[in-house]
């Protein structure tokens, strides 16, 4: 696994291609949108989805956990699908959770699925997390990060095209500019918005870059501006 080396409000960090932000100086972890139990959600309104989701979810953030050692694991908010998601986690999963959180710090944010802290699990719960100039949130701000600040979130499950072999294909991203950098979904099952999105321009109005994720590496692509948006370098905007 290669990460991309960024620089947000002065500080350095490291996009993993698992979908990831580390943050060496602080050995600091964050992931977005786990959607944990999605499968069992699913199966509660009579949709069908292969109950592996948390399982394997869970076993890509150990390997994570386990490949940059943080002492400190942020889950930015939407970590279980639903309010009761925590509650039908199987054996094998819980085990998994108690792993992490022998590992490191395991922090959960909370989010529009989870507003509501996990019980019965490990780790602590708030409604965000501040370090240095960094504040880590579910979903952006509608308001700019203040001068020398910068802010990490989830939310939006971001995505983009790129052109391949005739044919486009879709990936989650990273989006990210001098200030703002917003995860892509960790979760198996999760979905995604594309970042022609309005909602994802609205917070990207200077435009910015995308870092598509991939089997062992990252591709990078700029993300122009809302008003310019055009077909180039083989990235559909």
């Amino acid at each position: 696994m290669t990460p991309a080396a960024i620089r947000l409000a002065g500080e350095a960090l490291l996009l993993d291609p698992t979908g990831g932000v580390v943050w060496p100086a602080r050995r600091l972890l964050a992931v977005a949108d786990l959607h944990l139990e999605k499968a069992t959600a699913a199966a509660e309104r009579g949709w069908l989805l292969p109950p592996w989701d948390s399982a394997a979810t869970l076993a890509r953030l150990a390997a994570l956990i386990a490949r940059h050692r943080p002492q400190t694991v942020l889950a930015l908010g939407d970590s279980f699908h639903d309010r009761r998601g925590a509650a039908r986690l199987a054996p094998e999963s819980l085990h998994l959770l108690s792993v992490i959180a022998d590992a490191a710090r395991l922090v959960w944010i909370a989010g529009n699925h989870d507003p509501a802290p996990p019980e019965g699990l490990p780790g602590e719960a708030v409604a965000c997390w501040r370090a240095g100039p960094l504040c880590f949130r579910h979903q952006a701000s509608s308001a700019p990060p203040g001068t020398g600040l910068g802010e990490i979130s989830g939310h939006f499950h971001p995505k983009a095209r790129i052109a391949a072999r005739g044919a486009a294909l879709a990936r989650r991203c990273f989006v990210v500019d001098a200030r703002r950098l917003l995860l892509p979904a960790f979760g198996s099952y999760a979905g995604g918005l594309d970042v022609r999105h309005p909602a994802i321009g609205a917070l990207f109005p200077e435009g910015g870059a995308t870092f598509l994720l991939g089997a062992a590496r990252l591709f990078n692509f700029p993300l122009p501006p809302p008003t310019l948006r055009i077909q180039a370098d083989g990235i559909l905007l």
